[in-house]
């Protein structure tokens, strides 16, 4: 297959669970949830409120469902060009554009309005913000510049806050402990995967800082500082007691590995070094997620 050679064929009228599963990003609406169930869990001083839980994850999932649909509906001319996205539902014409819109925006709202009434305002504020700063101001500014890796790692940092506002949690200095964390997991993890796939991302028009980067050593750069800032932004959960001891030293080693990770694509920057920091900061997220969870402060 020759990607972009052609015209799809007409959508069928009735998408595919598949399609559809595929068009939400089934799994990273799954990781979204795993880092809002821990925030939700950092708050839960008092004892976890399940039903609250689960009126907060069911609202979330709807809102992360909308908002990773309408990435690939403004995207899709771009995904045709990239054989790792070509055969999405949209670009390879499996699914049409309006009713995938339609259902994206709906998802959205539902979710957003769903928060707003069984959680609270702050909650569906913030998963507000989270759609219209990824798909309005991050999905866009890809083509225009570098910096919108950062931007884009401001809603993948969001969940995780309105989970902690969703147990009663006051968006004070621990809401901006986790939020810093996943900020900064983000972009070491996202460098690594642009500069594996850089002449994709460059032949569909996204400014990367791995497009100019053919030996890696700038891109791996940034994700060692970037991994550098993590290992004290990691610990910082134990320093204003929201942790015991046993998160503070597994966050440690955690992320000791990804920094020893970046560290090392930067000595011998490779595809292989760039696939290794890839799957550790994989490993690394839900290991750290876990640990909060699992070991609250007092």
């Amino acid at each position: 297959m020759v990607v972009g050679s052609s015209a799809p064929a007409p959508a069928p009228a009735l998408a595919r669970p598949a399609d559809i599963l595929e068009l939400v990003k089934a799994r990273i609406v799954g990781l979204v949830l795993v880092t809002v169930a821990a925030g939700f869990t950092a708050a839960s001083l008092g004892g976890i409120d399940l039903l609250l839980l689960v009126h907060t994850l069911f609202g979330t999932a709807l809102v992360a469902a909308g908002t990773n649909a309408l990435n690939q509906v403004v995207e899709r001319d771009a995904d045709a060009r990239m054989r790792r996205t070509a055969e999405r539902p949209l670009p390879a014409g499996r699914m049409a554009v309006g009713p995938a819109t339609l259902g994206a925006w709906m998802a959205g709202a539902l979710g957003v309005g769903y928060l707003a009434m069984l959680v609270n305002a702050t909650t569906a504020a913030l998963a507000a913000l989270t759609l219209l700063s990824y798909v309005c101001v991050y999905t866009p500014l890809k083509q225009k510049t570098t910096l919108a890796t950062l931007v884009g790692a401001v809603p993948g940092a969001l969940p995780i806050v309105g989970g902690y506002a969703a147990a009663g949690g006051r968006l004070g200095v621990e809401a901006l402990v986790l939020f810093a964390i996943l900020f900064l997991w983000q972009l070491p993890h996202f460098l690594a995967l642009a500069w594996i796939y850089r002449d994709e991302y460059a032949n569909a028009g996204f400014r990367m800082l791995s497009a100019d980067d053919p030996d890696g050593r700038l891109t791996f750069q940034h994700a060692m500082l970037y991994a550098a800032a993590l290992v004290p932004a990691s610990l910082a959960p134990t320093l204003v007691g929201m942790t015991g001891s046993v998160y503070f030293w597994g966050a440690l080693v955690l992320s000791s590995v990804l920094l020893w990770a970046a560290i090392t694509a930067v000595r011998r920057p490779s595809r292989l070094a760039a696939r290794r920091l890839f799957r550790v900061t994989i490993f690394y997220l839900p290991g750290l997620l876990a640990l909060l969870m699992l070991n609250p402060g007092l």
